[in-house]
């Protein structure tokens, strides 16, 4: 593509150079720039992302053979000066990679806890049904059945589109994409063509980023507000919102396509019904507009039963049978870090989950604590350089539910992982919990608590699910909670 190509994209810019130089590739990052590659200066995000434009040089140097920038750079190759380089990179990336969203359905999934969940729940009713499949989330990317790392969860548009495009090749039928909202508020799934939006719930997160709860909350509903204002044959979209959420009427009035509602509490679309939660799972009856049909479920969770909803509303909507879709949730196991039982053959039970906010902790310890026989010892921490205010209640949450509660390092990044600990135990000190540590070091913690656990105890190891590193002043050590976990029941076993 002819960098001439990429400039006619815009009404409003300046170019410098030459326009007909060949654009082989598109990036943000200067490390990964080859030779040929458009680099795009993003602006700074103060606290989350450089100024791009600082790097423009060594972007050169490395191959790039033109710039998008916001201001002008001294450098001698050609140049296309936008006013907006973050909203220039993804209109580029799609048109570069022939808006490959298009050629597939598109269902994005957002919202504070869930989303993941719900997105392999889709995935694999969608894949038992023989459709083609693809997912992007917090898990990594998985595209014709392969699985491929990434550092963050909605991608930034060149790699986004990229990856998008290499499932249209894969003649994809639908891609299960998490939307965050931070990838919202900086536009990477601009230029996106959602086929359905899904919401599963919001509660308090990423105020470090956002500031207000409101903000958040109105972040989030630009997904819905975008997913279009027309009525075409055979381009129906559609929003599924669950009709339990306080926020629900905020997000009903954002968008004007057809809403489809899930839940428990309320009258809606798609509900749950006779719900009855055990050790292994959770059955209910499910009533929806195309019928009735009992459901089970090998995983735990009230949470979860909101997960399933979201998932059949957004099967529904493609029309799989309730029978299909019965079939596909039974078979449907814990996914890695999501409530995953950790099982060496011990007497008490041991759970890794992700749970990572305060409500998420709260749905965790609350399905626990409606079959747990005897004690529940919760492990967690929480992530240094992010929303302060919660930790003190997640120290509360986790201190009304546990019988003991040991606080420790989860990501400490570049804070001191002493004062995390300290501003959790604020909220426990307003708990009913008695029996609490601080135990900084987490495979210590681990250990700790796996080492006091009596028959028919529960374990809960919340905040890391299922990744495998813990991020300490800017080095990346190897962590699994899992492998931890493992060792130290191990251990434990041998010594008793």
């Amino acid at each position: 593509m002819k960098l001439k190509q990429i400039a006619d994209l815009f009404m409003v810019k300046r170019t410098i150079g030459n326009m007909e130089i060949k654009i082989k590739g598109i990036q943000m990052d200067s490390r990964k720039i080859e030779k040929g590659d458009l680099f795009i200066c993003v602006p700074a995000i103060e606290g989350f992302l450089e100024d791009r434009h600082l790097y423009a040089a060594d972007a050169v140097k490395k191959g790039a053979v033109a710039l998008i920038v916001e201001r002008d750079v001294p450098i001698d190759v050609p140049k296309i000066v936008v006013k907006d380089a973050r909203k220039a990179m993804a209109m580029i990336a799609s048109h570069y990679y022939d808006h490959p969203s298009k050629a597939m359905r598109l269902i994005g999934i957002t919202g504070t806890n869930g989303k993941t969940t719900t997105s392999y729940i889709i995935e694999k009713i969608l894949a038992d049904n023989d459709f083609k499949t693809g997912l992007m989330g917090n898990t990594g990317v998985k595209i014709n059945h392969n699985w491929y790392s990434t550092d963050i969860n909605t991608q930034e548009p060149p790699t986004l589109q990229k990856n998008l495009r290499t499932m249209k090749e894969c003649q994809t039928d639908y891609c299960m994409m998490e939307v965050t909202s931070q990838g919202l508020d900086m536009g990477r799934v601009s230029g996106c063509h959602f086929r359905t939006a899904v919401f599963t719930n919001l509660t308090q997160d990423h105020l470090d980023y956002h500031g207000t709860v409101e903000k958040y909350r109105e972040t989030k509903g630009l997904f819905f507000s975008r997913l279009g204002h027309t009525y075409q044959p055979n381009e129906s979209k559609f929003a599924v919102l669950n009709a339990d959420d306080p926020s629900f009427d905020f997000f009903k009035k954002q968008t004007t396509v057809e809403i489809i509602t899930y839940g428990i509490d309320n009258e809606a679309d798609v509900m749950a019904k006779d719900i009855v939660m055990t050790l292994n799972g959770v059955e209910f009856k499910l009533v929806s507009f195309k019928g009735e049909i009992e459901i089970s479920l090998q995983i735990v969770g009230r949470f979860n039963v909101y997960n399933a909803l979201a998932g059949i509303a957004a099967a529904l909507i493609e029309d799989i049978s309730l029978e299909n879709i019965r079939d596909s949730l039974y078979d449907m196991r814990p996914i890695g870090g999501r409530m995953e039982a950790v099982d060496e053959g011990q007497d008490f039970l041991v759970l890794v989950d992700y749970a990572h906010t305060p409500d998420a902790l709260e749905n965790v310890l609350q399905s626990i604590s409606e079959f747990c026989q005897r004690n529940i010892i919760t492990v967690f921490g929480c992530g240094g350089d992010r929303d302060v205010s919660k930790r003190p209640l997640m120290g509360e949450i986790a201190g009304n539910y546990s019988d003991v509660v040991i606080v420790t390092s989860d990501n400490p990044r570049t804070e001191d992982p002493e004062k995390i600990v300290r501003d959790i135990e604020k909220g426990i000190a307003k708990s009913n919990v008695t029996n609490y540590q601080l135990v900084v070091n987490r495979e210590d913690a681990i250990q700790q608590a796996i080492s006091m656990a009596a028959p028919n105890d529960v374990i809960l190891i919340a905040g890391k699910g299922s990744e495998t590193y813990q991020l300490i002043n800017g080095t990346k050590f190897p962590f699994d909670d899992r492998d931890v976990a493992r060792k130290s029941i191990g251990f434990s076993m041998v010594m008793n």
